[in-house]
């Protein structure tokens, strides 16, 4: 009956999201709208609800603080997706026209989302950024105009945790003869990086064998089995929600020790360890941006905002953890590349259009970082037509039961792998659609 009883209030909060959205408000002229398109709901919503309310803080900072971006105030509103894929597609098309220009940008915040929107968000000249997630081989700006999977990507990650695995082994020689096992989240987020693990593995002699586990991920016991029998000297994690924690508990009951289990960023927050309790300890993940309050923008967000009472998060817990941090970064470069296009178009509310320009024009470099209040919270960013990734390094973080611990500073991804497999998928990609590249030297 306490069962039913959730369900029913978790459709409903889902219902009210979406009828919110149907209705909406009235947008004023001088306004910028960006959509919330989200999950606060469902087996992943500690994700969804931390990014989001991380974007909407430091949207809800900017606006109080400064009156928006050069006097033109962010606006936004939510629309839960769930995080499936017809949903997202629904939530993009009923907020595209919304605000006085339109939507600016889009966070689908799921890869397969993210797959679904492309085409659209082309055709409809709204940009899409899937920070540190989506289709990898949208990096190159010459195809995917519109998309923009900034900071590093997946292949990228991949190529920085196979380096870290090779320094803890001693060398990138060290790694022949090894043997890998890819646990996965069986959907098109969790098949991203099975690529380049492949090169990787032929590459350096290693073994690597991928085994998916079904979506959401509460029920791992015959992968764990395979686990034990392979007998691997490292386990990628590549999870998603519910699935990181059951992984981490399921590898205790194997036997497997933790601090040789490496999981992808979106296995590192701080919702994917403490339900594991002790099953977590040691265990280690990859980040592009750090938790914490103590950064100066983070300060602001709780004199701005939370003093204000117009806190996004419900849980006082979670300001400042891994989830929430990233959607400070993604409001960080959402506001930024907005800046950007008005130092072009002029101080007001910019299109969708205006907006690419601002993202593939975007140079979040070292020095604004510390005017931002952002220094060490998020790498620098440049960004270009042929680049739509900008960044590429990543940190890792090893839990010890209590919080996350910094045990690397920033690892270059290998672009020698990750480029040239980036350009033949994405030429591949434009055949099959008869998509002319663009000449980037004409882009300015």
């Amino acid at each position: 009956m306490l069962k039913r009883t959730r369900q029913m209030a978790l459709g409903a909060l889902a219902g009210a999201a979406m009828l919110a959205l149907a209705s909406g408000p009235s947008f004023a002229q001088n306004e910028q709208f960006i959509p919330a398109n989200g999950y606060w709901v469902g087996p992943y919503a500690p994700g969804g609800s931390g990014f989001f309310g991380g974007v909407i803080d430091y949207f809800q900072m900017l606006n109080t603080r400064d009156g928006g971006i050069n006097g033109v105030k962010l606006t936004w509103e939510k629309c839960e997706t769930e995080y499936n894929n017809a949903r997202g597609v629904e939530c993009y098309e009923r907020s595209k026209k919304k605000g006085p220009t339109g939507a600016t940008v889009v966070h689908p915040l799921s890869t397969g989302i993210t797959y679904s929107l492309i085409e659209k968000g082309t055709a409809d000249k709204i940009p899409l950024i899937s920070m540190g997630y989506g289709r990898t081989d949208a990096a190159d700006g010459r195809v995917f105009p519109y998309v923009f999977p900034l900071i590093t990507t997946y292949w990228s990650q991949n190529t920085a945790k196979i380096k870290f695995i090779g320094t803890k082994e001693g060398g990138m020689d060290k790694l022949k003869g090894k043997k890998i096992v890819n646990i996965y989240h069986d959907s098109a987020y969790g098949k991203e990086t099975i690529p380049v693990l492949d090169v990787q593995a032929k590459k350096y002699g290693f073994t690597v064998t991928h085994i998916a586990v079904p979506h959401p991920g509460n029920e791992q016991q015959a992968q764990w089995l395979q686990v034990r029998q392979i007998k691997p000297d490292w386990v990628i994690l590549r999870g998603w929600g519910v699935m990181n924690p059951t992984a981490l508990k399921a590898a205790a009951r194997a036997g497997f020790p933790r601090n040789k289990i490496v999981g992808v960023w979106w296995s590192g927050a701080e919702e994917d360890v403490i339900p594991a309790g002790d099953a977590a300890k040691g265990y280690i993940a990859a980040g592009f941006n750090l938790p914490g309050t103590n950064f100066p923008v983070m300060q602001e967000i709780l004199k701005q905002v939370y003093k204000n009472g117009k806190g996004e998060m419900e849980d006082d817990s979670r300001i400042g953890s891994i989830y929430h941090t990233r959607g400070v970064v993604a409001g960080i470069i959402t506001a930024e590349a907005i800046r950007t296009a008005q130092g072009k178009y002029g101080k007001k509310p910019i299109t969708g259009e205006q907006m690419r320009w601002g993202i593939e024009n975007l140079n979040i470099n070292d020095a604004r970082l510390k005017q931002l209040g952002a220094v060490g919270l998020m790498q620098a960013l440049k960004v270009s037509c042929m680049d739509h990734e900008g960044g590429g390094a990543v940190k890792f973080l090893q839990w010890n039961g209590k919080k996350w611990n910094v045990i690397t500073d920033w690892i270059a991804s290998d672009q020698s792998i990750v480029r040239p497999m980036i350009e033949q998928s994405a030429a591949a990609y434009a055949k099959e659609k008869g998509i002319t590249p663009r000449d980037c030297s004409k882009e300015s």
